[in-house]
């Protein structure tokens, strides 16, 4: 059998690990074969009691010709008195001697015979046990052949069940554009972002997780990656608004189009009439303060065009000159009487008012293939939606003016919670993505109708969490196919149980990182030994394996049905997409910790079932003999009928 365990396989760059499927290619043969007993020895030799049986039975039989003999001798002994004393003649007594004398000889004759046949019964009950002895003998014999054959059997079979990989990897690959997870808690979405980002890491990419969940779910990537040898830059918003940098390079126009974008976070029933609307104000707005305009100015130029408290404060800080304001008073008229850019102008200024801080205290930052940018959970729930929809329109511009990749998926974006975000600004980050090669994940916390039209749309492959909504375990099931019969193990609910959620929350990192431009040299890598030691899912691991070894092994099936949907352990990942022999449905358990055990491969189970499993025995042939023989038809049912030669006129 083909050895495709961890230390034989590497990190495949081509494949996006999303967890491992539990199967057993060779299942357990149970116990040994017994071992044939000889059971209970028999008697040696005939049973005495027997014997003494059948030579009472005998003598029984034998009594009266005993009585005769011993009568017929008497009357012998009598005749031969009476001739002796001359009473009887000796012609009578001679004949009288000879006949009593022939009848005691035959009866002795045949007492004779009856012990002779006692004897033969006994010798015939002999040799019937030493038959029954002999035969038992070969029965064991053959018996205790057939038990070797079946223990080696069995020993081979048991060797192949004890040395099988039972977890193998489940892995899309880097072909398609997308990742939709649909359902899930804080603690599952921990799991699958921290294999995803591991995975992605250890095979030499970047990665950027925008945490839009305010749980924490990269926590334990980001110790992860400290191990492996990285400084992941985090970003805790909007503490750190001042050091975000990100679309400092943009364009005006671009800048101007983010801002709109984050402007109508509070409106979703905004069309895209309205949106030009904004964009159009802002980009004469920017054009008025020139190139390098921070969000300070645009604000100061926006109270300025909505008349909103006193310009001259911001003339006083230097946010806007006067000339400036002079220009902006005649943007849209004498006076700005319009008074729908007034109202607009003051809606956008309200808006922006939370990103007054960006970039006012940008530093140069080290290079990291790790970036995070979370929102507090301590902040406001409004200004966290603004703040993501900057980022994620921010990254969108980014990745528009960014040439494609050579290597698919070498830079991958997650966004937790990505249904925090409107719909457009979605469907524009999943096309900058798709253009430029990038990977995108994408995790909803549940199916809204607004997820439910773009799950799975275009190159995309959709995986399904727990769902505890009744709706959305409907849709889901409806959307895999309830007739997918899955196989769960129970270490899954095991280690799932185990872990209760994720405690604590992220650390800035922005604030004491500096490019020094020096890095020492770091130990090589070790992901199987990282992951035990950093994150807490591995020392969940390491703790439900110290139970015995067939409890592990245990599994259950069940079918794709709304209830079970419900029931799912925390790091279970129903994952479909579609290859080039149809649409693949598999379980696979997003755990990170379950490649440090011993029976994991990176391998998928269709790569290397055909190397587990052992070669199919080689078809019996039959001899020419057997084959005529079995080639005649049977004689049966009736005679054909006879032909008849004879001309018919």
């Amino acid at each position: 059998m083909a050895d495709v365990r961890p230390e034989h396989a590497q990190l495949q760059a081509d494949r996006i690990y999303l967890g491992w499927q539990y199967v057993l290619l060779h299942p357990d043969p149970g116990p040994p074969p017994k071992r044939p007993s000889p059971g209970e020895t028999p008697v040696e030799g005939v049973d005495p009691e027997w014997v003494r049986r059948e030579r009472m039975q005998e003598d029984l039989l034998n009594r009266p010709v005993k009585i005769f003999r011993t009568f017929m001798a008497a009357v012998a002994v009598l005749i031969a008195g009476l001739g002796i004393s001359e009473l009887l003649s000796w012609s009578f007594a001679a004949m009288g001697l000879v006949a009593a004398g022939g009848v005691a000889l035959i009866c002795t004759y045949a007492i004779h015979q009856g012990d002779r046949a006692v004897r033969y019964r006994v010798q015939e009950q002999q040799a019937r046990i030493d038959r029954a002895r002999e035969e038992r003998e070969r029965e064991l014999f053959r018996a205790q052949e057939e038990h070797a054959e079946r223990y080696r059997e069995w020993q081979e079979k048991k060797e192949r069940f004890e040395r099988q990989v039972t977890w193998y990897a489940v892995a899309v690959p880097d072909e398609i554009d997308r990742i939709d997870v649909a359902g899930g808690t804080l603690a599952g979405w921990s799991a699958l972002v921290t294999l995803i980002g591991a995975t992605r890491l250890y095979s030499g990419g970047h990665l950027t997780v925008l945490d839009l969940s305010e749980g924490a779910i990269a926590k334990d990537l980001i110790e992860l990656a400290r191990r492996g040898g990285d400084d992941p830059l985090v970003w805790v918003l909007p503490v750190d608004l001042p050091r975000l940098d990100l679309g400092a390079t943009l364009s005006a126009e671009a800048f101007a189009d983010v801002l709109a974008h984050v402007v109508s976070v509070s409106e979703e029933t905004r069309t895209t009439r309205d949106l030009s609307f904004d964009n159009a104000i802002l980009e004469r707005v920017l054009e008025v303060l020139g190139e390098n305009a921070t969000i300070n100015q645009v604000t100061a130029a926006l109270r300025a065009l909505a008349q909103v408290g006193d310009p001259r404060d911001d003339l006083r800080y230097g946010l806007i000159t006067a000339t400036q304001l002079e220009r902006i008073g005649t943007l849209f008229g004498r006076g700005v009487s319009d008074r729908v850019v007034i109202e607009r102008a003051w809606a956008l200024e309200s808006q922006l008012r939370k990103l007054e801080t960006l970039g006012s205290e940008a530093m140069r930052l080290p290079p990291a293939r790790l970036r995070v940018v979370s929102m507090d959970r301590q902040a406001g729930v409004f200004g966290n939606r603004v703040l993501g929809t900057y980022v994620a329109t921010a990254l969108t511009h980014i990745l528009r003016q960014s040439p494609a990749s050579e290597r698919p998926w070498y830079h991958t974006i997650i966004v937790a919670g990505a249904d925090k975000l409107r719909g457009d600004v979605l469907d524009r980050l999943m096309d900058a993505c798709e253009t430029s090669r990038t990977g995108l994940v994408l995790t909803y916390r549940s199916l809204t109708p607004s997820v439910r039209e773009r799950l799975g749309r275009g190159h995309a492959a959709v995986a399904f969490m727990r769902l505890g909504n009744a709706e959305d375990a409907r849709v889901a099931s409806e959307h895999v196919g309830t007739e997918h019969r899955l196989e769960l193990a129970q270490l899954t609910e095991t280690i799932s149980a185990a872990v209760d959620g994720i405690n604590g929350g992220y650390t800035s990192t922005v604030s004491q990182a500096e490019d020094t431009g020096e890095r020492g040299e770091e130990p090589a890598p070790d992901l199987t030994q990282d992951i035990t030691e950093s994150t807490e899912w591995g020392r969940a691991a390491t703790k439900a394996m110290s139970e015995t070894e067939r409890v592990l092994q245990r599994s259950r099936e069940f079918l794709v049905e709304p209830h079970q949907l419900q029931q799912l352990p925390t790091t279970s990942v129903i994952v479909t997409d579609a290859t080039a022999g149809g649409r693949r449905v598999r379980l696979a358990d997003a755990n990170p910790a379950i490649l440090t055990f011993p029976r994991t491969t990176l391998g998928e189970l269709e790569d290397v079932k055909d190397a587990a499993l052992p070669p199919p025995a080689p078809p019996e042939t039959e001899t020419p003999a057997e084959v005529a023989l079995d080639s005649v038809p049977p004689n049966l049912g009736p005679p054909p009928a006879r032909l008849d030669w004879r001309k018919r006129r």
